[in-house]
Protein backbone atom coordinates (compact mmCIF):
# COMPACT_ATOMS: atom_id res chain seq x y z
CA UNK A 1 0.00 0.00 0.00
CA UNK A 2 1.87 3.25 -1.31
CA UNK A 3 2.28 5.85 1.51
CA UNK A 4 -0.11 8.47 2.52
CA UNK A 5 1.24 12.06 1.01
CA UNK A 6 -0.26 15.65 2.13
CA UNK A 7 1.01 19.35 1.05
CA UNK A 8 2.58 21.71 2.74
CA UNK A 9 2.68 25.27 2.56
CA UNK A 10 4.73 28.05 3.79
CA UNK A 11 2.86 31.00 5.18
CA UNK A 12 3.66 34.63 3.83
CA UNK A 13 4.67 34.84 0.33
CA UNK A 14 3.16 31.52 -0.66
CA UNK A 15 -0.04 31.05 0.33
CA UNK A 16 -0.76 35.02 1.96
CA UNK A 17 0.20 38.10 -0.34
CA UNK A 18 0.28 39.99 3.82
CA UNK A 19 3.30 42.54 2.71
CA UNK A 20 0.76 45.29 2.78
CA UNK A 21 -0.13 44.73 6.29
CA UNK A 22 3.44 44.25 7.52
CA UNK A 23 5.05 47.47 5.64
CA UNK A 24 1.93 49.16 7.56
CA UNK A 25 3.19 47.79 10.77
CA UNK A 26 6.98 49.09 9.68
CA UNK A 27 5.60 52.48 8.87
CA UNK A 28 3.42 52.98 12.27
CA UNK A 29 6.96 52.70 14.12
CA UNK A 30 8.43 55.11 11.37
CA UNK A 31 5.80 57.58 12.04
CA UNK A 32 6.28 57.48 15.86
CA UNK A 33 10.43 58.46 14.93
CA UNK A 34 9.63 61.14 13.01
CA UNK A 35 10.91 59.15 9.56
CA UNK A 36 7.89 59.04 6.31
CA UNK A 37 6.71 56.02 4.92
CA UNK A 38 9.19 53.31 3.86
CA UNK A 39 8.02 51.96 0.46
CA UNK A 40 6.99 48.81 -0.73
CA UNK A 41 9.58 47.51 -3.48
CA UNK A 42 12.79 48.11 -0.72
CA UNK A 43 10.70 46.32 1.70
CA UNK A 44 9.05 43.40 0.05
CA UNK A 45 12.33 41.49 -0.55
CA UNK A 46 12.42 40.62 3.37
CA UNK A 47 9.28 39.87 4.31
CA UNK A 48 9.66 36.29 4.45
CA UNK A 49 13.08 36.58 6.44
CA UNK A 50 11.30 37.44 9.49
CA UNK A 51 10.27 40.50 11.21
CA UNK A 52 14.18 41.17 12.60
CA UNK A 53 15.22 41.47 8.58
CA UNK A 54 11.72 43.48 8.02
CA UNK A 55 12.50 46.46 10.83
CA UNK A 56 16.84 46.24 9.65
CA UNK A 57 15.69 47.27 6.31
CA UNK A 58 12.62 49.55 7.10
CA UNK A 59 14.47 51.34 10.19
CA UNK A 60 17.58 52.88 10.72
CA UNK A 61 19.45 51.62 13.23
CA UNK A 62 17.71 49.14 14.34
CA UNK A 63 19.80 45.78 15.30
CA UNK A 64 18.62 41.91 15.68
CA UNK A 65 19.31 42.42 19.41
CA UNK A 66 16.42 44.96 20.29
CA UNK A 67 13.58 43.39 21.51
CA UNK A 68 11.61 46.69 22.67
CA UNK A 69 11.44 47.79 19.03
CA UNK A 70 10.71 44.03 17.66
CA UNK A 71 7.89 43.80 20.43
CA UNK A 72 6.19 46.85 19.26
CA UNK A 73 6.54 45.83 15.37
CA UNK A 74 4.74 42.77 16.34
CA UNK A 75 2.01 44.58 18.70
CA UNK A 76 1.47 46.93 15.67
CA UNK A 77 0.98 44.51 13.07
CA UNK A 78 -1.31 42.14 15.05
CA UNK A 79 -3.67 45.03 15.53
CA UNK A 80 -4.12 44.74 11.24
CA UNK A 81 -2.96 41.15 10.48
CA UNK A 82 -5.56 40.63 7.80
CA UNK A 83 -6.21 44.15 6.63
CA UNK A 84 -5.23 44.15 3.75
CA UNK A 85 -3.49 40.55 3.30
CA UNK A 86 -5.29 38.27 0.36
CA UNK A 87 -4.42 34.81 -0.92
CA UNK A 88 -2.19 35.27 -3.89
CA UNK A 89 -3.94 34.99 -7.10
CA UNK A 90 -4.82 30.91 -7.97
CA UNK A 91 -3.97 29.71 -4.21
CA UNK A 92 -8.44 29.47 -4.04
CA UNK A 93 -8.10 27.31 -6.79
CA UNK A 94 -5.34 25.14 -5.90
CA UNK A 95 -6.67 24.31 -2.31
CA UNK A 96 -10.02 23.43 -3.99
CA UNK A 97 -8.50 21.28 -5.57
CA UNK A 98 -6.27 19.57 -3.55
CA UNK A 99 -9.38 19.12 -1.05
CA UNK A 100 -11.07 17.67 -4.03
CA UNK A 101 -8.30 14.93 -4.65
CA UNK A 102 -9.20 14.02 -0.67
CA UNK A 103 -5.28 15.06 -0.24
CA UNK A 104 -4.79 16.87 3.49
CA UNK A 105 -2.92 20.35 3.34
CA UNK A 106 -1.65 22.23 6.34
CA UNK A 107 0.79 25.36 6.68
CA UNK A 108 4.51 25.40 8.75
CA UNK A 109 5.43 29.08 8.75
CA UNK A 110 7.85 31.16 10.65
CA UNK A 111 5.42 33.14 11.44
CA UNK A 112 4.59 33.38 15.60
CA UNK A 113 1.54 30.81 15.87
CA UNK A 114 -0.17 33.70 17.64
CA UNK A 115 -0.11 35.72 14.44
CA UNK A 116 -0.89 33.02 12.32
CA UNK A 117 -4.00 31.60 13.07
CA UNK A 118 -5.63 35.27 13.23
CA UNK A 119 -4.49 35.90 9.66
CA UNK A 120 -5.79 32.28 8.28
CA UNK A 121 -8.68 32.82 9.72
CA UNK A 122 -9.68 36.14 8.52
CA UNK A 123 -8.81 34.14 5.08
CA UNK A 124 -10.63 31.37 5.35
CA UNK A 125 -7.87 28.60 5.91
CA UNK A 126 -7.97 27.55 9.65
CA UNK A 127 -11.19 25.33 9.23
CA UNK A 128 -9.67 24.30 6.18
CA UNK A 129 -5.69 23.44 7.06
CA UNK A 130 -5.04 19.79 8.44
CA UNK A 131 -2.16 21.36 10.49
CA UNK A 132 -0.41 24.84 11.41
CA UNK A 133 3.02 25.15 12.92
CA UNK A 134 4.22 28.51 13.69
CA UNK A 135 7.74 29.74 14.31
CA UNK A 136 7.19 29.07 18.04
CA UNK A 137 4.82 25.83 18.05
CA UNK A 138 8.05 23.77 19.02
CA UNK A 139 11.56 24.19 19.97
CA UNK A 140 13.23 24.15 16.22
CA UNK A 141 12.24 26.77 13.49
CA UNK A 142 12.95 26.48 10.00
CA UNK A 143 15.23 25.66 8.13
CA UNK A 144 15.14 22.73 10.61
CA UNK A 145 13.16 19.74 9.70
CA UNK A 146 11.39 19.33 13.00
CA UNK A 147 8.05 21.66 12.11
CA UNK A 148 7.48 19.83 8.94
CA UNK A 149 8.41 16.55 10.34
CA UNK A 150 5.82 17.06 13.35
CA UNK A 151 3.74 18.43 10.83
CA UNK A 152 3.56 15.17 8.86
CA UNK A 153 3.36 13.43 12.23
CA UNK A 154 0.14 15.08 12.95
CA UNK A 155 -2.04 14.39 9.96
CA UNK A 156 -0.94 10.74 9.41
CA UNK A 157 1.49 11.99 6.18
CA UNK A 158 4.54 10.12 5.41
CA UNK A 159 7.43 13.04 4.94
CA UNK A 160 9.03 10.94 1.33
CA UNK A 161 5.38 10.97 0.13
CA UNK A 162 4.77 15.16 0.68
CA UNK A 163 5.22 18.24 -1.08
CA UNK A 164 6.29 21.28 0.65
CA UNK A 165 6.29 24.65 -1.09
CA UNK A 166 7.79 28.08 -0.06
CA UNK A 167 9.55 30.80 -0.94
CA UNK A 168 12.59 31.27 1.09
CA UNK A 169 15.80 29.41 0.62
CA UNK A 170 14.92 28.49 4.44
CA UNK A 171 11.65 26.35 2.94
CA UNK A 172 13.93 24.16 0.37
CA UNK A 173 16.44 23.46 3.15
CA UNK A 174 13.58 22.84 5.77
CA UNK A 175 12.36 20.69 3.15
CA UNK A 176 15.31 18.46 2.33
CA UNK A 177 16.44 17.90 5.87
CA UNK A 178 12.91 16.23 6.12
CA UNK A 179 12.90 14.04 3.12
CA UNK A 180 10.59 15.88 1.47
CA UNK A 181 10.41 16.92 -2.05
CA UNK A 182 10.49 20.77 -1.75
CA UNK A 183 8.91 23.14 -4.67
CA UNK A 184 9.96 26.83 -4.48
CA UNK A 185 7.45 29.46 -5.64
CA UNK A 186 8.37 32.50 -7.71
CA UNK A 187 5.97 34.97 -6.75
CA UNK A 188 6.73 35.19 -3.29
CA UNK A 189 9.10 37.86 -1.33
CA UNK A 190 12.63 36.62 -2.29
CA UNK A 191 15.73 38.68 -3.17
CA UNK A 192 15.99 38.57 -7.11
CA UNK A 193 19.43 38.46 -6.88
CA UNK A 194 19.17 35.02 -5.55
CA UNK A 195 16.28 34.15 -7.25
CA UNK A 196 14.59 30.74 -6.44
CA UNK A 197 16.09 28.73 -9.78
CA UNK A 198 19.62 29.00 -7.55
CA UNK A 199 17.96 27.71 -4.23
CA UNK A 200 18.03 23.58 -5.14
CA UNK A 201 14.40 23.25 -4.94
CA UNK A 202 13.32 20.01 -7.28
CA UNK A 203 11.13 22.50 -8.85
CA UNK A 204 10.35 26.23 -9.06
CA UNK A 205 6.42 26.75 -10.42
CA UNK A 206 5.32 30.39 -10.88
CA UNK A 207 1.27 29.82 -10.86
CA UNK A 208 -0.37 27.82 -8.47
CA UNK A 209 -1.90 25.69 -11.07
CA UNK A 210 1.33 24.53 -11.51
CA UNK A 211 1.18 22.20 -8.72
CA UNK A 212 -1.58 19.87 -10.46
CA UNK A 213 1.16 18.19 -12.70
CA UNK A 214 3.14 16.79 -9.52
CA UNK A 215 2.64 13.13 -9.07
CA UNK A 216 1.24 13.15 -5.96
CA UNK A 217 -1.73 14.66 -7.28
CA UNK A 218 -1.91 13.41 -10.83
CA UNK A 219 -2.19 9.99 -9.28
CA UNK A 220 -5.16 11.15 -6.59
CA UNK A 221 -6.80 12.27 -10.14
CA UNK A 222 -6.25 9.47 -12.02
Amino acid sequence: MAERGAVLFDLDGTLVDSAADLLHAANVLRARRGLEDFSMAPFRPFVSRGARAMLGAALPGFTPEDESTLAEFLGVYAESVAAHSRLFPGVATLLDAIEAQGLRWGIVTNKAEGLARPLCEALGLLPRCAVLIGGDSLPQRKPHPLPLIEACRRIEAAPAASLYLGDDPRDIEAAHAAGMRGIAVDWGYYDPAHPPAAWGAQRVISAPAHLLDEPLLRERAA
